[in-house]
C-alpha cells in the first residue's frame, strides 16, 4: 500500500522517500483531505455550498495547486472528455476472505459539463474470465492479490475497463478497518437515516464458521431521523445486505452508503477536524495503513483545483442492480452460489448505460498530425505483451516514425513519461504526443535511459510506456 509517511510512486513509477519531514506531514495533510473525499464520497470535489470556505479559490488550498505547478495538468481521460476512477472497498487482512471487494463504484467525470457520474456495481455480478469461466466481479482483486500483493486495484481497473467498454485509468481502495479508524479518530459521524433499518442477518466478524448457525449473525437495528455513528456501527450500516421492508435491495444499500459517504466528507473537512493537528496525525497513519491508490500527489491536486467547484445538480447517482428494469437478474450457481447476471445475456445493455451515462458518447478533441516527422523509441515499460507494437501503429498516422520498440529494464511504470534527446527542438512534437496520450515530460533522464538509445540512429522521443497506455483511444485523424 502506498504509505504517506515513507515514500510515494513517483510520476515516472520510480520510488522515492520524502527526506523532510515537514514537507511529509505537509502532503500526509493534503492527502487525508483529497483521498479520503475522493474515495469515501467522490464528493471532495462536488461540493457546491457557499459554506465550504475551504474550497474558495484565495485560500491556501487553491494557491496550492499553482504553487505545485498543476493548474493545468492534463489528466487522463480529459482528452475523451472522461476521467474514469475506481473505488474499491474492502474487508481487509483482520477479515474473513478480505480481499474480496465489498463495494466497487465507478466515478466518472465529464469536464465539458462539470459532470459527476457514481455508478454502484454489485460485488455478485458475473464476470467471464480468461480461463472461459464466470466468476463474481468481487473474487477478482483477491485473486489477483493471492498472485501478487498490492496488484488487485490494477487487476480490477482492468478487467472492469474491458467488461465495460470503458477505459478506466485511476482506482483507490480502502479497508473497512481503516474506515472504522477514521471514524472513530473524528469522533463518529451525524447521520439522517431516512428508513429505519432492521438487518437480522447481519454476520458477526470472525463467527463465519461457527457451529451454531445463529451464533454467526446479529440483528442489526438503525432508527430512521438524526442518528450519531461510530465507526463500526456507520460501516455496518453502508455494508447491510438483508434489511426488511425493502432495505435489503441493492439501491437501497447504495443509497446508504451515500449518506454515510456525504457524513464522512463533512466531519472530515469541518472546522472542528481541520483545526485539530494531532487528529490530522492520527488520520493520517490510518491512511498509510488502510489505503491503496494509483492516483499521484498531482494529479489529486488537479483534481481539486479543476474539479472541486462542481455543483451537485450536475450529480449523478446510479445503480447497477436486479430491480424491476435492472440490467441484472437473480441466479443461483451450480454450487449454490448467489449470482447477478445480464439480463439481455449479454454485456451490451451494461456497456451502453455506462458509456452513455451523460446522456450522449464522450467527445474526443482532435488533434492534427505533425507536419515533420519525429523519430520515437517506444519502451514497453508495463508487462502487457505488444502494448508498444499497439501503440506505434496508433501514432504511425500523427507522423511519428518509430526507429525502434524495446522492452525497459523496469516494468513496474503506471504512468507513461516522455523523455525529451533533442534538448527542446521538438516542442510541437512533445506537445502533440502529451495530447494524444496524456503521458508526462520527464525531465531528469534515469541512468539506464541512455542503454535503451539505438547506437546507429538517436531518437528524438524516447516514450516509455505505462499501465495507463492500455486505455489510450488513438483515433486516426481526418
Amino acid at each position: 500500500m502506498i504509505d504517506f509517511k515513507e515514500g510515494m510512486e513517483s510520476e515516472t513509477g520510480v520510488s522515492f522517500e520524502y527526506k523532510n519531514k515537514k514537507r511529509n506531514r505537509f502532503f500526509n495533510y493534503l492527502g487525508i483531505i483529497v483521498i479520503i473525499g475522493l474515495i469515501f464520497t467522490g464528493k471532495v470535489i462536488v461540493s457546491g455550498s457557499s459554506s465550504d470556505s475551504w474550497f474558495n479559490p484565495g485560500n491556501i488550498f487553491g494557491k496550492l495547486s499553482h504553487i505545485t505547478g498543476v493548474a493545468n495538468k492534463k489528466l487522463i481521460g480529459e482528452e475523451n472528455d472522461r476521467i474514469n476512477i475506481l473505488l474499491i472497498g474492502m474487508g481487509g487482512k483482520n477479515h474473513d476472505g478480505g480481499y474480496l471487494a465489498d463495494t466497487i463504484m465507478l466515478v466518472s467525470i465529464k469536464p465539458s459539463t462539470n459532470q459527476i457520474a457514481m455508478i454502484s456495481i454489485p460485488r455478485d455480478m458475473t464476470v467471464p474470465v480468461s480461463d472461459g469461466s464466470w466468476r463474481k466481479i468481487n473474487s477478482i482483486n483477491a485473486t489477483a492479490e493471492a498472485k501478487q500483493a498490492g496488484s488487485g486495484g490494477a487487476a480490477m481497473t482492468q478487467a472492469l475497463s474491458e467488461l465495460l467498454g470503458t477505459p478506466i485509468t485511476y482506482y483507490a481502495r480502502a479497508d473497512f478497518q481503516g474506515f472504522i479508524n477514521i471514524v472513530d479518530e473524528m469522533g463518529g459521524v451525524n447521520v439522517n437515516v431516512e428508513n429505519t433499518l432492521d438487518d437480522y442477518a447481519y454476520p458477526i466478524l470472525g463467527q463465519e464458521d461457527n457451529l451454531d448457525y445463529y451464533a454467526r449473525y446479529q440483528h442489526l437495528h438503525v432508527d430512521a431521523g438524526l442518528q450519531n455513528m461510530d465507526g463500526d456501527l456507520a460501516l455496518k450500516f453502508a455494508r447491510s445486505r438483508h434489511g426488511v421492508g425493502g432495505e435489503g435491495s441493492d439501491f437501497a444499500r447504495a443509497k446508504r452508503q451515500q449518506l454515510i459517504l456525504q457524513a464522512v466528507k463533512e466531519k472530515l473537512l469541518s472546522k472542528s477536524t481541520l483545526l485539530k493537528p494531532a487528529m490530522i496525525v492520527r488520520i493520517s497513519n490510518q491512511l498509510s495503513e488502510h489505503i491503496d491508490t494509483n492516483i499521484s500527489i498531482t494529479d489529486m491536486l488537479a483534481l481539486w483545483n479543476n474539479y472541486k467547484n462542481i455543483d451537485r445538480a450536475n450529480l449523478i447517482n446510479k445503480v447497477i442492480d436486479n430491480s424491476a428494469g435492472g440490467l441484472l437478474v437473480d441466479q443461483i450457481g451450480l454450487d449454490g452460489a448467489y449470482l447477478l447476471i445480464p439480463r439481455s445475456g449479454n454485456y451490451d445493455d451494461i456497456k451502453s448505460f455506462v458509456q452513455n451515462i451523460f446522456g450522449n458518447n464522450p467527445v474526443i478533441t482532435p488533434v492534427a498530425p505533425l507536419e515533420n516527422s519525429t523519430n520515437l523509441q517506444i519502451v514497453n515499460g508495463t508487462w502487457v505483451t505488444g502494448l508498444a507494437s499497439k501503440v506505434s501503429t496508433g501514432l504511425t498516422p500523427y507522423n511519428f516514425n518509430t526507429i525502434k520498440i524495446s522492452n525497459g529494464t523496469e516494468r513496474n511504470f503506471t504512468k507513461s513519461t516522455i523523455y525529451d534527446l533533442s534538448y527542446g527542438r521538438n516542442d510541437k512534437a512533445i506537445k502533440t504526443l502529451t495530447d494524444l496520450t496524456g503521458a508526462t515530460l520527464g525531465y531528469d533522464n534515469p541512468a539506464w535511459l541512455t542503454t535503451l538509445q539505438n547506437s546507429t540512429s538517436t531518437p528524438d522521443l524516447i516514450l516509455i510506456l505505462g499501465t495507463d497506455a492500455e486505455h489510450w483511444n488513438l483515433v486516426t485523424p481526418k
